[in-house]
């Protein structure tokens, strides 16, 4: 065997680089070499230009062909970490927020996701520290009756049994507050650092020079001492870090479990027929794959053999199977349940449905409600006031409380500083935003941002487009009329030839009836599309033009002698266009797009919610009441123009009404952008989804009231948050500062100060997750 012809494991595709051998059936002779390829797909793209992907080797004798060196890409520098609380602290490696010091997430989480270092890093400091804190704190409390030691030999037990849990297991913490201090924003670590340091300090100074106090800090034969403050506070705080990440990590749940759905690899079908399992990072648009029963879709694509049912729940929230045939679109991660399936892939990585979701999932979790910007302002004002508040505190005790004085003023100084929570107040709307997007993907409804969230339980009136919003989206050819000179059949060729570079649903049933009926379909030139009132273009030498009754009065054809058909026509429900030849009627086609069987009942689902719904349609206003009267829609517009919706929503909210726009088409893109909630359909175009706050999956308006739901649940949740954060503040930090004890004599230790702190930041996270399993129907 030759070495030419012998198997090479090792040789790389100099396309996408993927191992292959010469046994590969995707081969290229270049320069009277193999070349080998993973796929048709690389090989064709190697034909195209083979400089771009080899060069030759000229220190050798003969022609060996080397992948070409192309300057790398910048290397990622791994997995981008963020804060829940400030979105727009972005870091390559895991830490603390500069500005709330809180432990940074990843942006994108994945199923691998080992244990937070974060998380691990607290446990160990912890659980290593944690029988020390025990000792301190037991010592403290009864080791005066026990008398083990005298009370001076005491004090410097506890100072060294203190030291590792100070320095070491809270040195994270002194470390943000003084990163609070340097980037002057100052939180919860600015309080829990100067409380902490300074309990530990004055006891240190106490242990060590005890005659620099006066007599009256004298107790038990020693200047008194708060070690096991300074412990507590410390293991507390861990404690509390530790519970607060580990709820933290369940508000990830909803991408984590999007991200699962997709399969790891696909079982490709390669030019010569053989077929291979590969990765899925391998499968590149136009490569052919197999999906057999009780398999994954691995990637967005359609059919081009076979018949099945497929599950889509997990994505649209459609509880139905789909049934799917030759030419039917297929999302990737959805489940083919029984039949078996060749498809052709047309969306790979970051360009599938999954992965669009996935992105709009994060960038809504990431994103701020207005209520949130309400609450960072409070939280910067408040972390001064409570440092002005312990220092009166220690000021007031000292020169007006029993003695010792000042030592009570400095325990419930700390204990005030420890007590106050900041970040119960910036996680309250974070958490619910998290939480409700999750909930919501899982439903088939992306919000783009937290502030579409908060908006939409304020609407009261919805817009809504015809086709593909109302109806099904995919028009039926019915019939083609002529005029006097023309024929049916050359009617429809003529359509069919102009209509073939537009986008919209009716010229794609105009397109495919021409087909079936094996009509000539020619070139068209000067294509020009009048966004929601129809083409022009030229074929053959002669103008075209087909659109509605507002296209034809701008180009001044008369088309009296057909509008009677048309109205009989549209008086079903059907969409009617007319066409001009060279400025004179040449007849009309007649399309039907049948309604949504879920319409109906999501639009009486929104109207007995108290919503106005009006219909703004392109189509013809008889076709459009048609409609409209088989839904209950009184209001109804029809032969309107992108810029007459913008206008109508301009005029609604002029009127004081807050509006919500659903469409699905280009011509609707102005009025989504407008709208104070935009809803786009899943399965309309890129511009609608682009333009809009909201994007209903499935296209199913029933999903409306689902986000609507979704969104007045959230806001309960919010306020729940930051009202039990405000209360829990308002009487927390009062109690500290010793206001009952001239009627009670009640103070609060600095120990049960940190207990309290750190349970507030987990009932925030708790409360939030409740809405995992509210109720949206």
């Amino acid at each position: 065997m030759s070495v030419d012809n012998a198997i090479k494991p090792t040789l790389k595709d100099p396309v996408c680089g993927m191992t292959v051998t010469n046994q590969s059936p995707n081969v290229f002779k270049y320069k009277g070499k193999p070349v080998y390829f993973c796929s048709a797909g690389c090989q064709a793209k190697f034909a195209a230009d083979p400089a771009k992907y080899l060069v030759a080797d000229s220190s050798a004798d003969t022609a060996v062909l080397e992948t070409k060196s192309t300057p790398p890409a910048p290397i990622p520098t791994g997995t981008i970490y963020t804060c829940p609380m400030h979105p727009e602290v972005r870091q390559d490696h895991a830490g603390a927020c500069p500005k709330c010091g809180m432990a940074l997430e990843p942006e994108m989480p994945s199923l691998d996701d080992e244990e937070s270092p974060e998380l691990a890093d607290f446990k160990q400091r912890f659980v290593w520290t944690l029988p020390l804190t025990v000792i301190v704190t037991i010592l403290a409390m009864v080791g005066h009756r026990l008398q083990w030691f005298e009370m001076v030999t005491q004090s410097w037990i506890e100072l060294v049994l203190s030291l590792p849990i100070v320095l070491w297991a809270g040195w994270p913490f002194f470390v943000r507050g003084f990163q609070s201090v340097i980037n002057r924003s100052p939180n919860m670590w600015t309080l829990i650092g100067l409380g902490t340091a300074a309990a530990f300090i004055y006891s240190v100074v106490a242990t060590v020079a005890p005659n620099v106090f006066p007599a009256s800090f004298m107790t038990m034969g020693r200047v008194a001492v708060y070690f096991e403050a300074a412990a507590v506070i410390i293991s507390l705080t861990l404690l509390g870090q530790i519970l607060e990440l580990k709820a933290r990590s369940q508000t990830s749940a909803a991408i984590k479990s999007l991200l699962g759905l997709s399969p790891k690899t696909a079982r490709r079908i390669n030019a010569d027929g053989r077929e291979e399992d590969v990765p899925l990072t391998h499968v590149h648009v136009g490569d052919m794959l197999r999906i057999r029963p009780g398999e994954k879709v691995p990637v967005d694509g359609v059919v081009t053999e076979g018949g099945s049912a497929v599950d889509e729940s997990m994505l649209t929230g459609e509880p139905m199977p789909v049934t799917k045939g030759v030419g039917d679109k297929l999302i990737g991660a959805t489940l083919n349940t029984n039949g078996a399936l060749i498809m052709r892939s047309e969306k790979v990585g970051s360009q599938t449905v999954l992965a669009s979701i996935v992105q709009m999932v994060i960038q809504a979790q990431r994103s701020k409600a207005p209520m949130q910007r309400m609450a960072d302002q409070v939280a910067g004002y408040f972390v001064v006031t409570v440092a002005v508040i312990a220092l009166l505190t220690f000021v007031v005790w000292g020169l007006l409380g029993p003695e010792p004085s000042w030592v009570f003023g400095l325990i419930n100084a700390v204990a005030v500083l420890i007590i106050a929570c900041p970040c119960a107040l910036g996680l309250a709307t974070p958490m619910s935003i998290m939480v409700a997007t999750g909930k919501a993907a899982t439903q088939g409804i992306l919000f783009r941002d937290a502030a579409a969230i908060e908006n939409f339980r304020k609407v009261d009136t919805l817009i809504v487009d015809k086709t593909g919003t109302l109806t099904e989206g995919k028009p039926r050819f019915n019939l083609a009329l002529a005029a006097s000179g023309y024929t049916e059949d050359e009617v429809l060729r003529l359509a069919a030839s102009l209509d073939q570079g537009s986008e919209h649903p009716l010229a794609d049933a105009i397109v495919k009836a021409a087909r079936e009926k094996n009509l000539v379909i020619d070139k068209v030139d000067g294509f020009e599309s009048s966004t929601g009132i129809g083409v022009r273009g030229s074929v053959n030498g002669k103008q075209l033009a087909l659109g509605n009754t507002a296209l034809m009065g701008q180009l001044n054809v008369q088309i009296e002698s057909l509008k009677e058909q048309a109205e009989e026509l549209r008086a079903t429900g059907a969409s009617v266009m007319y066409l001009a030849v060279n400025g004179q009627p040449a007849g009309l086609l007649s399309v039907s797009d049948p309604i949504k069987v879920s319409t109906a009942e999501a639009l009486n689902t929104l109207k007995a919610s108290g919503m106005r719904v009006i219909m703004a349609t392109g189509d013809g206003l008889l076709t459009a009441k048609s409609v409209a009267a088989k839904l209950g829609i009184d209001e109804v517009y029809g032969e309107v123009k992108p810029a007459d919706k913008l206008e109508l929503v301009d005029k609604l909210q002029r009127d004081g009404r807050v509006v919500a726009m659903a469409g699905d088409g280009i011509n609707d893109a102005p009025a989504l952008a407008k709208a104070d909630v935009g809803v786009a359909m899943g399965t309309g175009t890129d511009v609608a989804m682009n333009s809009a706050q909201v994007t209903l999956v499935k296209g199913d308006l029933r999903g409306i009231a689902q986000a609507r739901a979704i969104s007045e649940q959230t806001i309960i949740n919010m306020k729940q948050n930051l009202g039990f954060a405000f209360i829990y503040n308002a009487l927390g930090v009062p109690l500290a500062a010793g206001v009952l004890y001239p009627f009670t004599g009640w103070l609060l230790s600095p120990m049960i100060a940190a207990l309290a702190m750190s349970l507030s930041s987990v009932s925030v996270i708790t409360n939030a997750l409740r809405l995992r399993g509210a109720s949206t129907r």
